[in-house]
C-alpha cells in the first residue's frame, strides 16, 4: 500500500475543507502550504492591481516563501496538491512548493477549487517545475465535492 500526502494551500478556507475531506477518505497525511508572510484581505484583493496576490501572479518568477518544511517527502508515493485557482492557474506559492522537493518516482495529483474557472492549463504550467521526475495524473476541480467525486479523484491512483 502506498503512503499518501495531501498538501494544500488555502487562502480563504475553501481548499482546506476539501483537503481535509480528501485526506480523511484517502487515509493520507495532511500538510498545509502556508506562506511565511500570511495573506491579509488586502493582499488577496484581486481587483487591486497593486495587491500582493496581483503582483505575485503577474510575475512568473514570483516564489512566495513557505512557512514550514515537510521533513519526510521521501516517505510518500502519491502527493495530492490542492490550491485555489488564481488568474486561471495555481497560485505562485504552489510553484515554490513544487521546486522545493524531489518528486522523483512520485505520482502527483492536483485538485483545485475555483469560484469561476476550471483547471484550464494549470497542470501544463506546473509540470515543468518538476519535469521528468514525477508522474502527473489529470486531477480535478473540486468545489463542494461529494464523497463520490473525492473517490473518483482517488481512483486515479489505481
Amino acid at each position: 500500500m502506498s503512503k499518501k500526502l495531501v498538501a494544500y494551500f488555502s487562502a480563504s478556507g475553501v481548499t482546506r475543507r476539501v483537503a481535509e475531506q480528501l485526506a480523511e477518505l484517502a487515509g493520507a497525511d495532511l500538510f498545509e502550504i502556508r506562506p511565511a508572510v500570511p495573506y491579509t484581505a488586502a493582499d488577496l484583493d484581486w481587483t487591486n492591481k497593486k495587491s500582493r496576490s496581483s503582483v505575485e501572479m503577474g510575475d512568473p518568477s514570483s516564489r512566495p516563501e513557505i512557512a514550514d518544511t515537510l521533513e519526510n517527502m521521501e516517505d510518500y508515493d502519491a502527493v495530492f496538491i490542492g490550491f485555489p485557482i488564481w488568474w486561471y492557474v495555481a497560485p505562485t506559492i504552489i510553484n515554490t512548493f513544487l521546486e522545493s522537493y524531489d518528486f522523483s518516482g512520485k505520482r502527483l495529483i492536483p485538485f483545485a477549487t475555483s469560484g469561476g474557472s476550471g483547471l484550464g492549463r494549470t497542470v501544463d504550467v506546473l509540470k515543468p517545475l518538476c519535469a521528468n521526475s514525477a508522474k502527473w495524473l489529470p486531477g480535478k476541480l473540486l468545489n463542494r465535492p461529494s464523497e463520490a467525486e473525492l473517490r473518483s479523484l482517488l481512483s486515479e491512483l489505481e
